[in-house]
């Protein structure tokens, strides 16, 4: 899955010159970013100045203000449209590095069970899995890079949080723990999700297989067969729809209360008006930023466990390559 690609002589410069572009992009469109929550900490003080005394600010003023924010969000908008285009294309070498290794060893691998799927259908989702999860990974570090040292700035403005009390730099602290107990919790509650998915590609395989080869043999695919392996995959589905179900629950709850968590720890600096409006646009603005690159592992754990199913077919799959044992799964608990 990965010597594939990135010791590949062939495809050496894609793989780590294209990774530098994917890195350097990103960076630049991050440091955007950071100039518009800038622009927000401006633009708020000049609203407040003018609501607060009348003909303070121009309509000019105003106009010229919002012009500023045009440049930086077309400037943003054009960098992500080039870096996702490429992206893509490097993704896509990486799968294409995938399939040659895969195939340049098909006479060891064709008798598996799924094989064709494997290369096929397994490489196209790990590709597509790594393109989109890899980009919000790096996207989260980076951002996290940029605007820790901002809000650990900004932070120096707040008296006192909640709970908390009077700490030096709380929001950080607030933004750190909120995460990390989403991240806990949610790990908690999708133990089992992994397994289920892994299950899931196991019995769609088997059912797929069945119906591949009744198209040249008339003796497979009978109704009680075809029916069997259906029900399995029903079964299996419908597991997996409970599990995410209550997943979800605690998920989106979670995300929703975190809109408010920076409103509240703002409470007490909000109300002895210690800070202007535009200070606290830029501090719930870069809190949000923190926040969320904190919050990685718990907005992608629906993407992570299929990579890690696929992972395990793929991982299965290699070891037969090398002529090592098959890589034994175990059920999932509670399936």
């Amino acid at each position: 899955m990965f010597k594939s690609f990135f010791f590949s002589r062939q495809l050496a410069l894609w793989a780590w010159l294209g990774a530098a572009v994917i890195f350097g992009g990103t960076w630049y469109q991050v440091q955007i970013d950071v100039a518009i929550n800038d622009w927000f900490g401006g633009f708020y003080d000049l609203v407040q100045k003018a609501l607060s005394k009348p003909g303070a600010v121009t309509l000019p003023e105003f106009f010229s203000f919002l012009m500023s924010f045009g440049r930086l969000a077309g400037t943003y908008v054009l960098v992500a449209v080039l870096l996702t285009f490429f992206t893509k294309h490097w993704v896509f070498r990486w799968r294409q590095a995938m399939n040659d290794f895969y195939m340049s060893h098909w006479q060891k691998l064709r008798h598996i069970e799924g094989s064709s799927q494997r290369v096929q259908e397994d490489t196209k989702r790990f590709a597509n899995i790594m393109e989109s999860l890899g980009a919000n990974m790096l996207d989260s570090v980076m951002t996290l890079v940029a605007f820790l040292p901002i809000l650990w700035t900004l932070s120096e403005k707040i008296g006192e949080v909640p709970f908390l009390g009077a700490v030096d730099h709380a929001l950080v602290y607030v933004a750190v723990l909120f995460a990390l107990l989403g991240t806990v919790v949610l790990a908690f509650v999708g133990i089992k999700l992994p397994g289920l998915e892994f299950n899931n590609q196991r019995v769609e395989a088997a059912y797929r297989k069945e119906l591949v080869l009744a198209e040249d043999d008339h003796l497979r695919g009978s109704e009680s067969v075809v029916q069997d392996l259906f029900s399995q995959v029903r079964k299996n589905y419908f597991r997996l729809f409970f599990h995410y179900m209550y997943f979800d629950v605690a998920k989106f709850t979670y995300l929703q209360f975190g809109v408010l968590v920076p409103y509240i720890a703002l409470g007490p600096t909000v109300v002895a008006g210690a800070i202007t409006l535009g200070v606290m646009q830029q501090i719930v603005r870069a809190f949000g930023r923190v926040e969320m690159s904190f919050q990685f592992l718990v907005r992608s754990w629906g993407t992570i466990v299929e990579l890690i199913s696929v992972y395990k077919r793929l991982r299965a799959f290699e070891s037969e390559i090398k002529g090592a044992p098959k890589l034994v799964v175990p059920e999932a608990a509670g399936t």
